[in-house]
């Protein structure tokens, strides 16, 4: 969330003793970590770029004669990484100088910083605090915003023990090749060498520890492209280049895997999934659970009957004909019914501004009764102790209401509670600083909320950390709070769009690991910039329909269920840097995934009607507006069947 304060003095004051703290903590014997930060071997490595997309330029360049270039794609985000040895327990910082639009800088599992248009070479830095014996640095552009460029990439720090990252592999080449396996084999790489992956996409295929591999359990007459990556205790050298190579069989063997596998509508008792056709030649398809076969259909759909309510499933799809069965397509699903507790089963969150930036200020009971959940943001660190939080009304919001005290606060989320209204305590924000990064923090969180909640009568947390984010730790941490609080918590967060464009990422793994006990994900669609919706054709703009049909089409083809997703929209223009969009787009777009109309050009693979609703960013920046978001958009939700 944005939260932007004005007093420029006690900005400055903060960054005074900001960089008094760095200066402290930055190790005596700090030096540069990374290898070839400036490019000036003329080579990536030991940089590895996604797609192939990273190069090494002569033009632009900061200093010396070479640069990284980044070419992101519709479909690619150019991202660079290098792992490195560090000092576990050590604080190092990390710098970069940038060009291009949606530049981001990070550690991988940990802090990250982004520029939004560097027209000029604009330097990123972050610090960090390593919590093992190695590291992966990166940089990457945004999806459909262009070529990047970095320069004089540094991480500075003290340098961990152990060898360096091996060279990259030679290419790979294909040997025998079988209805069902590739042999493959490639050149040796440089340094100390532990073994090879070699991957498929995204995915390791095999692990060996020589320089050959027999790829097994394929489909026939399918085609395959790998490229191969060296390792050590170091980390993963950059991939070799690709080979393509396609399985013999061809018009004789098993089909090819299914694609496209979608579950197109869910109830509280059925399934149903559709999926597109295989290649090869097809008798008919075999939809399983685990390993026990539910049903056999000629056609490219099935539904899946006599479910429980609110209850997940795994299915795979397999094509099959007289020779065998295809590998298989695999996705998950939860059917609806799931309890809604005491909350609407559509509803509005409204965040409230416990500061001063331009946006109109206001005592927590004048929150109007159309915002379902109010979100209190934020919460703040306790300096020195990690993942500890502490809650106060901000001295700059007291003063411009006349002396708003905490005593006056707490009378107030009492009355909010008394209107049926839910009161939640936000934790970080757009300049929060809490980490969750191993179990004492998690303690410490748990801990200090438990208190909050116990003083202030908060019926529950929201995790909005835009600044990194330990899935481990956090599910740890809100779990343990759960257990003392009870299932009446109420759990939600609010990642950043980026954040949930991939279930790996640690956002949506922390969301689908808490499933059972999270109440709703609403995502901030804003401030983003083009992406890559769930029919992954097209990287679409911000602040249309398409993008919030679209991406919110991801959490709901994922394990989530609908009554955990909702849309998050800025209330005004003023409320963020882009992704604003009239009130009445929200509503389309909640129309679009619940029953498909009202759609842009995207029109979603299946009907949602549990999607449980939207949240603004922010109840203050609503009432500047005289409160047309909440206005027009609760008034909406109220009428969704």
């Amino acid at each position: 969330m944005n939260r932007l304060r004005a007093a420029a003095a006690a900005a400055a004051t903060a960054l005074v003793a900001a960089l008094a703290v760095t200066a402290l903590q930055t190790p005596a014997a700090a030096a540069e970590v990374l290898v070839n930060g400036g490019l000036e071997s003329g080579s990536l490595s030991p940089w590895s770029c996604t797609g192939g997309l990273g190069s090494v330029v002569s033009t632009p360049v900061r200093t010396g004669t070479r640069a990284l270039q980044g070419a992101a794609s519709s479909s690619d985000n150019a991202k660079c990484t290098q792992t490195v040895s560090v000092v576990s327990g050590t604080q190092y910082t990390l710098s970069a100088w940038v060009r291009g639009s949606y530049v981001y800088l990070g550690v991988n599992g940990g802090a990250s910083t982004w520029t939004p248009n560097a027209t000029n070479w604009t330097q990123l830095t972050l610090t960090f605090t390593a919590a093992s014996s190695s590291v992966q640095v990166y940089l990457h552009g945004w999806y459909g915003t262009g070529t990047y460029h970095a320069d004089d990439i540094s991480l500075q720090g003290q340098g961990g023990s152990g060898p360096q990252v091996p060279g990259a592999p030679g290419n790979p080449s294909a040997g025998t090749v079988t209805n069902t396996s590739i042999a493959l084999s490639w050149g040796a790489a440089s340094g100390t060498v532990s073994g090879y992956r070699v991957y498929e996409g995204s995915t390791v295929v095999s692990s060996p520890t020589g320089t050959s591999a027999t790829i097994s359990g394929l489909g026939a007459c399918t085609t395959h492209t790998y490229s191969v990556a060296a390792h050590n205790s170091a980390g993963e050298s950059a991939r070799s280049g690709s080979v393509t190579v396609t399985t013999t069989g061809c018009g004789t063997g098993v089909p090819g895997a299914p694609t496209n596998l979608r579950v197109t509508s869910a109830t509280n008792t059925s399934i149903a999934l559709a999926w597109n056709a295989s290649t090869g030649t097809v008798t008919g398809y075999r939809v399983y659970e685990g390993s026990t076969l539910r049903t056999t259909v000629t056609g490219l759909a099935a539904t899946l009957s006599g479910l429980a309510a609110c209850s997940s499933h795994t299915y795979s799809v397999r094509a099959y004909n007289g020779t065998g069965e295809s590998p298989a397509a695999t996705i998950s699903a939860t059917t609806t019914g799931c309890p809604t507790g005491n909350l609407p089963k559509h509803l509005l969150t409204g965040y409230w501004q416990n500061f001063v930036n331009g946006a109109t200020p206001l005592r927590l009971s004048s929150v109007p009764t159309t915002y379902d959940i109010v979100a209190v943001a934020f919460a703040d660190a306790v300096s020195g102790t990690p993942g500890a939080v502490s809650f106060n009304v901000d001295a700059g919001l007291s003063s411009a209401l006349g002396g708003y005290t905490n005593a006056q606060f707490k009378a107030d989320v009492a009355t909010l509670k008394s209107r049926n209204q839910k009161v939640i305590l936000s934790v970080g924000g757009e300049l929060g600083s809490v980490s969750v990064g191993n179990a004492t923090a998690a303690t410490n969180f748990a801990n200090t909320l438990y208190n909050l909640i116990t003083e202030y009568g908060f019926n529950g947390v929201d995790i909005d950390l835009e600044n990194g984010l330990n899935a481990t730790y956090m599910e740890q941490a809100l779990r343990n709070l759960r257990s003392r609080v009870g299932s009446g918590l109420i759990i939600t967060m609010a990642p950043q769009t980026i954040d949930m464009q991939s279930t790996g990422a640690g956002y949506f793994s922390l969301a689908l690991n808490i499933r059972d006990i999270l109440t709703i994900v609403h995502t901030q669609f804003y401030n983003s910039g083009s992406m890559l919706g769930c029919d992954q054709q097209f990287a679409y703009s911000q602040a249309t329909i398409n993008f919030l049909t679209a991406l919110a089409c991801i959490q709901l083809q994922s394990a989530l269920r609908p009554d955990q997703v909702a849309l998050g929209l800025p209330a005004t223009t003023q409320a963020a840097g882009g992704g604003y969009v009239n009130p009445s787009v929200v509503n389309n777009a909640l129309n679009c995934l619940a029953a498909g109309t009202n759609c842009g050009s995207f029109v979603p693979p299946a009907r949602w009607p549990a999607i449980r609703g939207a949240m603004t960013w922010s109840i203050n920046w609503d009432a500047s507006n005289g409160y047309n978001f909440a206005n027009t958009v609760h008034n909406h939700l109220v009428t969704m069947p």
